[in-house]
């Protein structure tokens, strides 16, 4: 699976094309970054343009490193940038991936680019890596984002108690939602149905 990091996956459909995050992004997604109500439930803390430059090198060398794989965000609707995703906590031994690091423009959030990303994503993920799992997670108290997971057909799984320590020093328990391969399918006909006529390309 290491060609995986190799190749320059283009996911697109009729709403969203997710193009792997390169250095040119970052003056793209910065002025959406600095919307500071994006990182108010996230373990990172963006303040500035400084702290959003390290969480952007990260992203790239988790990449370099193998253990992640980011995209940024383009609206075809509305014709410019959205945001930022990626596949991390990458396991291909046990064909398990998360979707996670995900943030939209907050014009954007709710206009229906979310379920088109994702449906990208869990394609890509069950029917052509030919995962087991795709996991998300989110905090507890980030009562939008765990809506968001539902909506789409996430089941919730449990809630790990101090679970990780935010930028600002907050102790974060986490709550864990999933799909597996045995779920998409339905989940794919029944909630993604807008998009299986039209079949996503890569």
């Amino acid at each position: 699976m290491t060609i995986f990091f190799d190749q320059d996956l283009l996911l697109e459909n009729d709403r969203a094309l997710l193009e792997p995050l390169t250095e040119k992004h970052f003056e793209l997604l910065l002025p959406i970054a600095m919307h500071t109500e994006l990182w108010e439930f996230t373990g990172a803390k963006i303040k500035s343009e400084a702290d959003f430059k390290r969480y952007f090198d990260t992203a790239l060398s988790e990449k370099k490193a193998g253990s992640s794989y980011p995209f940024a965000i383009f609206d075809k609707l509305h014709n410019q940038y959205a945001g930022c995703t990626r596949y991390g906590n990458i396991s291909f031994p046990n064909k398990r991936v998360e979707i996670g690091w995900t943030w939209y423009h907050p014009a954007l959030q709710r206009s229906g680019i979310n379920k088109a990303c994702k449906f990208l994503l869990l394609c890509f993920g069950f029917e052509t890596l030919g995962l087991n799992r795709i996991e998300l997670k989110t905090g507890t108290l980030n009562f939008k984002s765990q809506g968001a997971m539902r909506k789409i057909g996430a089941i919730q799984e449990g809630v790990f108690r101090n679970h990780m320590i935010n930028d600002d020093g907050l102790v974060r328990d986490t709550m864990y939602f999933s799909f597996i391969k045995a779920d998409w399918p339905k989940i794919k006909s029944d909630i993604f149905k807008e998009f299986i006529d039209i079949e996503p390309s890569h």
